[in-house]
């Protein structure tokens, strides 16, 4: 005990003042902070952050940014209401947790829902491994501690949890779960999975996807699996013009242009949604892979119920084979 006490006063001691009314404030007029400075305002946190709260901020520095592999930063800019803003929630929980507040082990849950860690060692305070370089920066809604490295939320463990978890799959989830692929898509793979959204399914035709919910197991599943195709596919792996075959057996292609990334015509929307199975891709219409037609007019005769008689009698013929020639 002596010594977290010890520890957690010699980090209250080494605090720079930072004078400010509130956490956004804070991070303005830090100079180690421009980026998330940049990176708030880009994911429109400025005025949720500058709320009453109150809030608890922990706060990457330039240099912990600096550390992310190379791409990813830029990537993240690229996408400021989705993956940057889910970042950043990750680094912000409700509450003024001061450090003396914060114990070895303890699980702190975040805006984005996700716990981070607590570890307090003879080494200083770390969140999820990241380590607190200067702690109880007060402000009026809360308090700020900065950090040394940017907190990553943990990875799905599968392609199905992205969709199950994705308020805009309801769909989607519904119906990889009545084509019973939820036990495939949660193997291995690694898979990755064009998602359609639900205001993609709601363009279908009407009383299409009701009809295909009588036939999870076939027709659902046929398209389902249309939207699938082995190996993780990130964004940059793909290229224009590029054939791209699915577990239903038919390719699918890439399209990319000044407009942006097309599958099969059909928009990706938000790209590379990673999880330890694969890569999920949103778009926003619904992919439908062409019919399989029979390779002879005899194979219709033969497949037709009401055509017994003809098929008996095309084979006493002998005009079977004729029939299955090229035509």
């Amino acid at each position: 005990m002596f010594k977290k006490i010890l520890l957690l006063s010699t980090l209250l001691v080494s605090v720079a003042i930072v004078h400010a009314e509130n956490i956004v404030e804070f991070v303005v007029n830090s100079p180690d902070h421009e980026i998330l400075e940049d990176a708030v305002i880009l994911a429109g946190l400025d005025d949720d952050l500058s709320a009453d709260g109150p809030f608890t901020l922990f706060a990457p520095t330039d240099a912990a940014f600096e550390m992310l592999p190379d791409g990813v930063l830029e990537t993240l800019l690229e996408n400021p209401t989705g993956d940057l803003a889910e970042i950043l929630l990750y680094h912000v929980a409700e509450g003024t947790a001061l450090s003396g507040d914060l114990s070895d082990g303890q699980m702190v849950t975040t805006l984005l829902g996700d716990d981070v860690m607590v570890e307090i060692n003879m080494d200083g305070v770390f969140i999820n491994g990241a380590q607190v370089t200067l702690a109880d920066q007060v402000v009026d809604n809360g308090v700020v501690h900065v950090i040394n490295a940017v907190l990553l939320p943990p990875v799905p463990e599968t392609v199905v949890e992205i969709i199950v978890d994705s308020p805009d799959h309801t769909i989607l989830e519904d119906a990889v779960i009545a084509a019973d692929l939820a036990g495939t898509l949660s193997g291995d793979g690694p898979f990755t999975v064009f998602a359609p959204t639900d205001e993609a399914f709601g363009l279908l035709p009407d009383g299409l996807l009701g009809e295909l919910l009588e036939d999870p197991t076939g027709a659902l599943a046929n398209i389902l699996l249309y939207h699938v195709t082995n190996g993780a596919v990130m964004s940059g792996d793909l290229s224009d013009g590029q054939m791209v075959t699915t577990l239903q057996g038919q390719d699918v292609e890439v399209m990319i242009n000044m407009d942006g990334v097309f599958i099969n015509g059909a928009e990706v929307t938000v790209a590379n949604l990673e999880s330890q199975n694969g890569v999920v891709h949103v778009i926003n219409a619904v992919l439908v892979p062409a019919p399989e037609l029979p390779e002879t007019v005899v194979e219709i005769v033969v497949e037709s119920p009401d055509h017994t008689i003809l098929e008996d009698a095309v084979i006493a013929a002998d005009l079977a084979g004729t029939l299955s020639g090229d035509g």
